[in-house]
């Protein structure tokens, strides 16, 4: 590779991390702006409406990979993301800044995730693949949930505009179609930015001498989880901690509705022998940090740094397993 070209891989990079940065920026503003608009619980917004736009890029190659006949693909993907989502992101907020979570809005999503993963679990355990049924099933599962936290929010709603009636607080500037044009604006920046950004990284890496077994570890897998990790970031930043924790919750629980779920529906599979390293060690890692990132909010409406340290830990654990012994 010339100077030149390096150069030009280099430069790309550098405008994918902008736009991350300000396509993060926007996307958690106009989040923001909705709970604050309709009175709903930032938690919800994160687990549903942050959750699909940044879920949305992984629902788009899910469903090209099973177009293309390679739908098996998204078990492992799915499980990968929601190790990386709970162990690595979710642990990095909660190590800055745990946060206080509402039991009654917090239920709902994490319900629904292990409702989910027990049916995927079950699939994958008892009749070693996923038919159509199953994808339809999953699929199911997404449009009960989505229907549920819409009355939920319809709910919490009421409650916030009886709650505020004439205590004379200051409206959200701007309208909600502005609001809905902004957060789809920063998801599509998000998604481009990460694309820029992973895709210049592999050629810089390559061009280096990093091992591919190296780069698709790292690199790949931070870039279907990049769109999480922004909008985390950015919502600490802001001090909109439970929507960083919503987007977690809900994105794991797409992970396996709508992702998975769309690729097992275009194209059904069967899991084959390289699938035991999932069974064995991916499906309980990831039912064990999710329980772990859980428990303690349902059970004291609060999260824990040593919760973080643990997550964390689980991680750095992971990785090296899949680094030296998988």
């Amino acid at each position: 590779m010339t100077a030149m070209e390096m150069a030009v891989h280099i430069a790309l990079f550098a405008v994918g991390f902008v736009l991350l940065i300000k396509g993060g920026d926007w996307f958690v503003d106009a989040a923001q702006s909705i709970a604050h608009r309709f009175g709903m619980p930032e938690l919800l917004i994160g687990a549903t409406v942050v959750s699909i736009g940044t879920t949305l890029p992984e629902v788009m190659v899910s469903a090209g990979g099973a177009m293309a006949g390679n739908s098996s693909i998204a078990f492992g993907n799915a499980i990968g993301s929601v190790i990386c989502n709970t162990a690595l992101i979710s642990a990095i907020t909660l190590v800055v800044k745990p946060a206080k979570v509402e039991r009654r809005t917090f239920v709902l999503p994490t319900a629904f995730f292990f409702l989910a993963a027990a049916y995927y679990v079950f699939n994958a355990y008892a009749f070693r693949g996923f038919s159509r049924l199953s994808g339809v099933v999953l699929l199911g599962l997404f449009v009960i949930y989505m229907a549920a936290t819409v009355a939920q929010m319809r709910r919490s709603s009421l409650a916030s505009a009886a709650q505020s009636a004439g205590s004379g607080e200051v409206k959200v500037e701007g309208s909600a179609t502005q609001d809905v044009i902004m957060l789809i604006v920063g998801a599509v920046v998000i998604a481009v930015g990460a694309k820029l950004l992973v895709d210049n990284a592999k050629v810089i890496a390559t061009a280096l001498g990093v091992p591919e077994s190296v780069i698709a570890l790292t690199l790949v897998a931070l870039g279907t989880s990049l769109p999480e990790l922004v909008t985390a970031i950015t919502s600490l930043a802001k001090g909109h901690g439970a929507l960083s924790l919503g987007n977690i919750i809900g994105a794991n629980l797409f992970n396996l509705v709508l992702v998975s779920g769309t690729a097992i529906t275009i194209k059904p599979f069967t899991l084959e022998a390289a699938a035991a390293t999932a069974m064995t060690v991916d499906i309980p890692l990831m039912l064990g940090v999710m329980l772990l990132l859980t428990l303690p909010a349902l059970i004291r409406e609060k999260l824990y740094r040593w919760q973080g340290a643990i997550l964390l830990g689980s991680y750095v654990a992971y990785c090296a397993y899949l680094f030296f012994l998988a």
